[in-house]
């Protein structure tokens, strides 16, 4: 009977509904019970109806269930709390209507490994609180971190937030308390988190984005931020529309996310990518994969891709290339702190952590984002024990009066503790620039370790050509041709700013032939994972 009244709320995913459970015994069968939780699965299954279905897709965008499909190993999702929601009941106590909890979790597989996967329903109250049990996000959470299994959240609008409407429909107001968010911050310590914003991400769902080891937003069909255009408006600060607001151009050049994808299945397969390189958790190693590219490969192309004048550019993302196994560098941050490449790479099949500044923005140096960026990797790193690979090209910190007002050598400062504190094992390849205090990034204070320069290596304190006429003022005032005598100091302290000279003093440990480097770091890598340890940082992982 239950289900003939439910009828008209069914799609065609409740045939299940219809199925016959036969338990012989008579009075003993539970046919009805078994009929009853089927047909609330497929209720659940349905969403928020075939109408709000039809709509999702017309902003082009899957559902939940469609995204967990896509992103999960097939059949491996186990769901938990499918049959949670808010019913409504009849005089008799017979159920009517169960709109489903618009928040859907358990866990699953993704490359065979095992994680916890949750995301938001937008077709049921835009994935805000009104329909869903808040429960269902603290477990989710809390199993992730119980289970010190990697978490993938799929956020798409209030990200399980309130809405205005739920004063109504509770019957009260709250007092925001972030009830479970200690987990959500101290499963970044335990194992990986990936957050994808899907859709208009906002409230507590933008929170959840953010809070994470790497996050992606869907060009176009996304959008991220504080509050939503009315309430933007509400506030007498101008009528905007979501897209400006919180597009993927603002989050991915501010850095409050990662990377942009084309399309939500490209966002999978990033997030896929990510967590390639990574333990499960903290208490075990990055995961080595078969490497069929040479070990000692050499790229006769690095030869030459330094120029000789200081002041031309060349491509460092071409090195990064050269020196990894071919096609595994990951670049984590494109769009932001561009003067500083992160990313995850593998050398000889072993996964790594790597950073380089690039000479085509302000020459390398670092910026406040850029130390912003460098402090999450080098972060990352430590938690999850990936050997830290610097090729430097650095001309210092950024100088200028825009860079002091962003407080450029305070976040640098933060970046080279965070490199200070790094547990896991460090090495440099100076392939150009190594000056000022950023330049300093070459070694890693405390710690023996790995250090070559090429033979296009060039460093000091500051630049000859930006301190010279400071430092001999007096010496060229004097001079009948001051230019000519200028000229003589350049020529003089040129010869003395060779690299083979710091060789001598064993201020650089070793000058390697840039074909060769490859095979370098592939010794090195193969050393480091020997001295990896999976001994927790004495400190958290930092959102």
């Amino acid at each position: 009977p239950a289900a003939q009244r439910l009828q008209p709320l069914a799609t065609s995913t409740l045939l299940v509904a219809e199925l016959s459970f036969s338990y012989k015994g008579g009075d003993m069968s539970w046919d009805d019970e078994l009929n009853e939780m089927a047909l609330r699965a497929g209720l659940a299954e349905a969403m928020g109806g075939e109408e709000k279905v039809a709509r999702q897709h017309e902003f082009n965008k899957l559902t939940i269930r469609e995204r967990i499909a896509h992103i999960a190993d097939e059949n491996s999702f186990h769901e938990i709390g499918k049959l949670a929601g808010v019913g409504e009941y009849d005089e008799d106590g017979e159920l009517k209507h169960l709109t489903p909890s618009n928040f859907v979790f358990g866990s699953a597989e993704i490359d065979q490994r095992p994680v916890i996967l949750s995301g938001d329903d937008f077709t049921v109250r835009g994935g805000s609180a009104d329909a869903s049990i808040a429960g269902k996000r603290v477990q989710a959470e809390g199993l992730a971190a119980e289970l010190r299994l990697p978490h993938i959240r799929l956020v798409d609008g209030m990200g399980g937030g309130g809405s205005v409407k739920t004063i109504e429909t509770a019957g009260r107001t709250y007092i925001p308390e972030l009830r479970g968010w200690e987990t959500i911050v101290s499963h970044l310590s335990i194992a990986p988190s990936v957050s994808l914003a899907l859709g208009s991400v906002a409230g507590i769902g933008a929170a959840r984005v953010a809070t994470s080891h790497y996050s992606i937003i869907v060009k176009d069909s996304a959008q991220m931020m504080i509050a939503g255009p009315a309430l933007v408006d509400w506030a007498s600060l101008g009528d905007v529309s979501k897209e400006e607001l919180g597009s993927y151009k603002i989050h991915t050049r501010n850095g409050a996310i990662d990377d942009e994808a084309d399309s939500e299945q490209e966002a999978f397969e990033m997030a896929r990518r990510f967590l390639s390189y990574l333990p499960s958790s903290a208490d075990e190693l990055p995961p080595v994969v078969e490497c069929t590219d040479d070990p000692n490969r050499e790229d006769q192309t690095l030869l030459t891709i330094v120029p000789k004048d200081p002041r031309q550019v060349y491509k460092m993302h071409t090195v990064l290339e050269s020196v990894c196994d071919e096609g595994s560098f990951f670049e984590i941050g494109k769009k932001w702190g561009r003067s500083i490449i992160t990313g995850l790479a593998r050398l000889d099949g072993m996964p790594v952590a790597i950073f380089a500044e690039n000479p085509r923005v302000y020459g390398g140096a670092w910026t406040a984002d850029a130390a912003h960026k460098l402090i999450r990797l080098m972060d990352l790193a430590s938690t999850f024990h990936l050997p830290v690979i610097h090729l430097e090209d650095c001309p210092g910190f950024l100088i200028g009066k825009q860079s002091e007002e962003e407080g450029t050598i305070r976040a640098g400062a933060a970046a080279l503790a965070a490199m200070g504190q790094l547990t896991a094992p460090f090495c440099c390849v100076v392939i150009r620039k190594a000056f000022g205090v950023a330049g300093g990034a070459n070694h890693k204070p405390g710690s023996h370790h790995f250090r070559a320069a090429w033979p296009s290596g060039d460093w000091g304190s500051l630049p000859i050509e930006g301190g010279i006429e400071v430092a001999y003022k007096a010496e060229i005032a004097e001079a009948e041709d001051p230019d000519a005598h200028l000229a003589k100091i350049k020529d003089r302290l040129n010869r003395l700013r060779s690299p083979f000279r710091s060789a001598e003093y064993f201020e650089i440990e070793e000058i390697i032939d840039p074909r060769k480097t490859r095979s370098y770091l592939c010794k090195w890598a193969k050393l480091a994972r020997k001295a990896l340890r999976t001994d927790p940082p004495n400190f958290g992982y930092r959102p």
